[in-house]
């Protein structure tokens, strides 16, 4: 049931993004330079919605904590944000509109989706040799560590006295007002 909910999600996901011209490179590129801006809003609309649904249900106990995961905060994590803001960039790609994209049958897509691969398969192979010779494995703050308490207290959090279902939520309700003042291009 698992699998078959990840797919049916997956194939409404890659829907989605082609129907809000995600999965044209130039669309994106065109919202890294500023000059359409539609790809920007209808971005924060999600994030603000999702931000809402997953704190409000936080608060309102349809969301169970404990299937919360904070991840482990690395410095490797800051560099391949980098690395993947640039690739972005440049391609007008990034792995989830890449794959919606080359199931559109774009022949640019095939490339980005197989340079990706290329790229996952030298990292598995030089994983051990990063780890044990640079700092990009080197847990900042301790690692797994959230900004403010989200009711799943195996997580330490910086501030302990602030509700982070209310932020979340207080979040959620900014960005989507700030999606509906973006202009669709500034140039």
């Amino acid at each position: 049931m698992e699998l078959f909910l990840a797919v049916t999600l997956g194939l409404l996901f890659g829907f989605a993004l082609n129907r809000v011209g995600a999965t044209n490179p130039q669309n994106i590129i065109n919202m890294v330079r500023l000059t359409d801006l539609r790809l920007m809003k209808t971005i924060l609309l999600a994030i603000g919605i999702s931000s809402v649904l997953l704190f409000g249900g936080l608060m309102l106990g349809l969301v169970d904590p404990s299937h919360i995961s904070v991840k482990s905060s690395y410095i490797g994590v800051i560099a391949g944000g980098v690395l993947l803001g640039a690739g972005f960039a440049i391609a007008g790609y990034c792995p989830g509109t890449g794959l919606a994209a080359l199931a559109t049958g774009r022949k640019d897509a095939f490339v980005f989706v197989i340079g990706g691969l290329v790229g996952a398969f030298v990292y598995t192979l030089s994983y051990g040799w990063i780890q044990a010779n640079t700092m990009l494995f080197d847990k900042i703050a301790g690692g797994n560590l959230t900004l403010v308490a989200t009711g799943n207290e195996k997580y330490e959090h910086l501030i302990p006295f602030f509700s982070g279902e209310v932020l979340g939520v207080a979040f959620g309700i900014g960005v989507i007002v700030l999606s509906f003042m973006v202009p669709k291009k500034l140039w």
